[in-house]
C-alpha cells in the first residue's frame, strides 16, 4: 500500500485551473476525463490520449467494464501516482458491507493502484447504507482519500450522513443546460459536499451544441458551445468529467479556463433550465427497478 495517501494534500492538476479542496483537505481537479460508454477497442487508447493533454482525473466505474483499460493507460504513462486523481463507483449488484469489501478489491486489482482516490456509490438502491459503511472503513484504512455518492437526490443525501459518521465529499449527479440543479448545489454547498455533474453536455440532448443562445455566446468569446457549457458548470463550481474519444474535442474540452463568463451570460443559459432531465427519470420507480436488478457479474 502507498503511503498515506490522504496526507497529499498539496496535489495541483495540470489544468490552468485547479479545484478546490474536499471538505477532507483532498485536492480534487475541477475538470477531468469520463470513460462512460466507450468502445472496447478505444477504451485504453482514448485514456492514454487524455493523459498526455493533460487530464489528471480520471473517472471510471465498476459498470462501465473498463477498469482495466484505465489501469493500463495510466500505468503506461508513467506519470507519478500522486499527480493523478482516480475515480470508480461501487455498483449496486454489490452494496451491502461485505459484497463492497470485495467488490473494492476486484476494482482496484483492475485499476491496478494501491489506493484510490474516489470511490462512489454509483445509485441510491439496494443496500447502500451496508455499502457506505464498509467504504467508511475502507476510508480510515486508508485505502480511499475520499468517499461519496452518485446520483443522490438531496433527501437521500441528507439521511446518508445523517446516519453515518463520514459525510459524503462528493455527490455526482446529472447537471447541464437543460437540467441545471439549482436546489441539489444548493443544499451541498451548504453541507461541504462537492457537486459533480456527470452528462455536462446533456449527451447531445435536444440539439444543444446547434442551440442559438449558446452559439451566440460561444461566438462572443471565440469558444464553442460545448467549452461554454463546461465553463458555465465550472463557474458555479462544479466539477465536469466531460467524455470524447476524439483527441480535438478532448483537446477543446480541456481548454476552458482562458475565459470566463460575464454575470449576464451566465443568467443567459439559467433561463435555459427545464428541471427535467433529457435523459431519464431518476424518479421513475421502473427506472429503479431496472437499475436494482442490473448485474455486472455473475
Amino acid at each position: 500500500m502507498a503511503s498515506s495517501p490522504q496526507k497529499n494534500l498539496q496535489f495541483i492538476s495540470p489544468p490552468k485551473e485547479a479545484g478546490d479542496f474536499l471538505q477532507n483537505q483532498v485536492k480534487m481537479p475541477m475538470l477531468g476525463y469520463g470513460v462512460y460508454q466507450t468502445k472496447p477497442a478505444e477504451r485504453e487508447k482514448a485514456v492514454s490520449t487524455a493523459l498526455e493533454l493533460g487530464y489528471r482525473l480520471i473517472d471510471t466505474a465498476a459498470s462501465y467494464g473498463n477498469e482495466e483499460d484505465v489501469g493500463a493507460a495510466i500505468k503506461e504513462s508513467g506519470i507519478p501516482r500522486e499527480d493523478l486523481f482516480v475515480t470508480t463507483k461501487l455498483w449496486v449488484q454489490d452494496h451491502g458491507y461485505d459484497n463492497t469489501l470485495k467488490a473494492f478489491d476486484v476494482s482496484m486489482k483492475k485499476l491496478g493502484l494501491d489506493y484510490l482516490d474516489l470511490y462512489l456509490i454509483h445509485k441510491p438502491y439496494r443496500d447502500y447504507y451496508g455499502a457506505w459503511r464498509a467504504m467508511e472503513r475502507l476510508y480510515k484504512e486508508g485505502r480511499i482519500r475520499a468517499i461519496g455518492v452518485t446520483s443522490f437526490w438531496n433527501e437521500r443525501l441528507a439521511d446518508l450522513f445523517n446516519c453515518n459518521e463520514v459525510k459524503p465529499a462528493v455527490n455526482q449527479i446529472e447537471t447541464n443546460v437543460w437540467n441545471q440543479k439549482w436546489a441539489e448545489e444548493a443544499f451541498m454547498k451548504e453541507q461541504g459536499i462537492q457537486h459533480e455533474a456527470w452528462a455536462p453536455f446533456a449527451e447531445g440532448a435536444n440539439h444543444v451544441f446547434s442551440h442559438p443562445l449558446l452559439q451566440q455566446i460561444a461566438q462572443k468569446y471565440g469558444k464553442t458551445t460545448g467549452q461554454v457549457m463546461l465553463r458555465w458548470l465550472l463557474q458555479r463550481g462544479i466539477v465536469v468529467i466531460p467524455k470524447s474519444v476524439h483527441k480535438e474535442r478532448m483537446q477543446e474540452n480541456i481548454d476552458v479556463f482562458d475565459f470566463t463568463l460575464s454575470d449576464e451570460d451566465m443568467q443567459a443559459i439559467r433561463t435555459l433550465d427545464t428541471k427535467q432531465s433529457p435523459i431519464y427519470d431518476e424518479m421513475d420507480p421502473q427506472r429503479a427497478l431496472a437499475i436494482g436488478k442490473m448485474k455486472i457479474h455473475d
